[in-house]
Order: structure tokens, then C-alpha cells, then sequence
């Protein structure tokens, strides 16, 4: 292999994922490394002097160009948008930021900010990349990406979802979820779920799911009543490492029809976030090696 190609290898896994925090699209991300190679395969790499700090430009411009068009689209979206799930390396856990960061709670807020600001703050607080090397890479001044940086954190973290358990508890709480779903135990189920626990499901339109979020308790278990119901009977629930966090995969008719991932605050599921939309189902055979 050429220099060239030797780095865009070395580097392949970090722009995924720099480019899948920006989109919330494992799909989209692909699409832009594709571009990002095509881009760099044109360049006098003996001119280049940080390799990674010029692929990571590239990557996060072009991001930016393609989260400014998807912005439009999900405003038509039916429903909740959620991103589309990864199953991820064991070891992406042990990263306990970066796995924050792909988290699917953390990635909803990253939902709030302007494609700029998500490009400013992933690049800053996820990979560390200095304030003059982003601005380079947004079209701004150093001074401007401070502030937009300074903006971005205070918005996420207003937002920012606290949740303070280990592995084990999770596993636990996972798996007293997973029971009472499959025994359809309501007593046991709500016995895991916190009285404001929040339900957000993804159909894009294709699978039945609320076209907004659910509050409450009640309100989230009478959803999940009636969707088991018109779903029919569920072959297996499996335990999968989503976004670098546990989660649960929905078998119906031999495929996964549905993938949890949870929040978890004092011990209960305090937020429930379920991907049901087909087409951000088909990358689940194959685990996804996040790096920063």
C-alpha cells in the first residue's frame, strides 16, 4: 500500500467515528469516509505534515455538508428520529467517554444543537482537537469556535443525562427487564421503570411506534402492551452491546425487529429508546470498532 493509503487505513476507524457522532448515522458515516478518500487519494500527501488532523478536516466538512441535508429531511420525519444503532466492541466500554459520547441518550441531545455546534463540540470535548485545527475545519475563527464551544457545552449539559451505575447494575437491570417482557410479567416490568421513565420509538413511518415521546409509566407500558400485542409473539430477547452500552435485541419471525437501549438514574430505567424503523436495522451482524 502507498503512505497515502497506509493512513487513511490507520485512520479509517477514528473518522467513522467522528463522522457517526456528527450524523447519528451509520449509513451516512460510510458514505462520507467514502468521499473522505476519495478527496484525500487527490492530495500531495508529502505536502501534508499531521495526517490525521487533515483527514479529520476533511471528514468533519464534509459531515458538516451532509448533517445540514439531513437536518431538512428529519424535519419531515415520521415520528421520533433516533440514530441508527451500532453493535459495538466490548472494548469501546472501557472508554467510559467515548462511550458516553455514542451513547443513544447522548446522541439525541447532540439532536439539538446546529450542525456547526455538534461539529465544534464533538471535535473538542469527544476528540480533543484543538481550537485552531476546528476552526480550519468549520470556516470559523479560533475566537468564534470558543464560543460556539463554550455555547454547545453549556447547552448539552443542561441536557446532558446523569447517569451514575456500573456495568453490573446495568446488566441486572437489563436483565429483569428482559424477563418481565418475555413473561409478560406488567407487575415486574414496572417494578424497572422509573414513574417519569420517557419511551421514544423509531418506526420511520414502516412499524407501528409513537409519533412522539411517551411520559410517564403507565402511559409507556400501556404503549408497550399494545404494540407486543399487534407485533405478535416475540421468539427471543438477546443481550448486544449497542453504542457502547448494553442493550436488548426484539427477535420476531426469526429477525430483530426491534433494538432497546436504556437510560438508567437511581437504579430504574429513566428513559427507554427503541429503534424499530427496518432500514436502521440492516448493520447488526458485524460489531464496529469506535476509536478516538
Amino acid at each position: 500500500m502507498s503512505s497515502g493509503t497506509d493512513a487513511f487505513v490507520t485512520h479509517r476507524n477514528l473518522l467513522f467515528t467522528v463522522a457517526y457522532e456528527m450524523l447519528g448515522s451509520a449509513a451516512d458515516a460510510e458514505d462520507v469516509l467514502q468521499e473522505t478518500w476519495l478527496r484525500w487519494a487527490g492530495v500531495d500527501h508529502d505536502e501534508v505534515r499531521d495526517e490525521r488532523a487533515y483527514l479529520v478536516r476533511i471528514t468533519t466538512r464534509l459531515s458538516l455538508n451532509r448533517l445540514r441535508t439531513l437536518a431538512r429531511q428529519r424535519e419531515t420525519y415520521v415520528g421520533p428520529w433516533l440514530p441508527e444503532p451500532l453493535l459495538t466492541t466490548p472494548d469501546v466500554a472501557d472508554d467510559v467517554e467515548l462511550a458516553d459520547s455514542v451513547s443513544t441518550a447522548m446522541l439525541v441531545v447532540l439532536e439539538t444543537l446546529t450542525p456547526t455546534e455538534r461539529a465544534v463540540f464533538v471535535l473538542r470535548e469527544v476528540f480533543d482537537v484543538g481550537y485552531d485545527e476546528i476552526a480550519d475545519a468549520v470556516d470559523k475563527s479560533p475566537a468564534a469556535v470558543r464560543q460556539i464551544a463554550h455555547r454547545a457545552r453549556n447547552h448539552v449539559e443542561a441536557r446532558q443525562p446523569r447517569e451514575q451505575v456500573s456495568s453490573r447494575q446495568r446488566e441486572a437491570i437489563l436483565d429483569r427487564f428482559a424477563w418481565a417482557v418475555e413473561h409478560g410479567d406488567i407487575q415486574a416490568l414496572m417494578d424497572v421503570l422509573a414513574p417519569d421513565v420517557v419511551l421514544m420509538t423509531d418506526g420511520g413511518g414502516v412499524k407501528q411506534a409513537a409519533l412522539r415521546p411517551i411520559l410517564g409509566r403507565d402511559k409507556a407500558l400501556r404503549f408497550l402492551e399494545g404494540a407486543a400485542t399487534k407485533g405478535g409473539p416475540i421468539d427471543a430477547v438477546h443481550r448486544t452491546m449497542v453504542n457502547g452500552r448494553p442493550g436488548l435485541a426484539f427477535v420476531i419471525d426469526g429477525a430483530v425487529d426491534t433494538l432497546l437501549t436504556v437510560l438508567i438514574e437511581d437504579g430504574l430505567v429513566a428513559g427507554m429508546y427503541a429503534v424499530r424503523n427496518p432500514a436502521k436495522l440492516t448493520r447488526l451482524d458485524e460489531a464496529v470498532t469506535l476509536t478516538r
